[in-house]
C-alpha cells in the first residue's frame, strides 16, 4: 500500500471527515498523485475493520536518530596525511629517479 493513501485516510479521520473511496481519492488528487482505484478500494475495506484511535494509541512512537556531531579530530589528521603522501610521493620521485640513473649509468 502505498503511503499516500495511508497519510491521506490518517488527514481526513484527524480533520474528523468521513474515510470513503471519494475522500481519499480528492486528499490524493490534491497531493498532486493520480489516484489508483484498486489501492483506495483496499484501504477503505481494510480501514473499515479498524478502529484508528485505538490503532494509533498502541502504536509505539519512535524517534528519529539525531545525526552525530562532527569531530574535530579528522580535521586534525589531514594535514598529517597530506604531508605524509608528500613523503611518499618523494621518495617515490627519488626511487624512479635512481632507477632512471641506473639505465643510464
Amino acid at each position: 500500500m502505498a503511503m499516500e493513501y495511508v497519510y491521506a485516510a490518517l488527514l481526513l479521520h484527524k480533520t474528523g471527515q468521513k474515510i470513503d473511496e471519494d475522500s481519499i481519492k480528492n486528499v490524493v488528487k490534491a497531493a498532486g498523485v493520480e489516484p489508483d482505484d484498486v489501492k483506495v478500494k483496499a484501504l477503505v475495506s481494510a480501514l473499515a475493520e479498524i478502529n484508528i484511535d485505538e490503532a494509533l494509541k498502541s502504536t509505539p512512537l519512535v524517534a528519529a536518530p539525531s545525526a552525530a556531531p562532527a569531530e574535530a579530530k579528522p580535521a586534525e589528521a589531514k594535514p598529517k596525511e597530506e604531508k605524509k603522501e608528500e613523503e611518499e610521493e618523494k621518495k617515490g620521485e627519488e626511487e624512479a629517479m635512481a632507477g632512471l640513473s641506473a639505465l643510464f649509468g
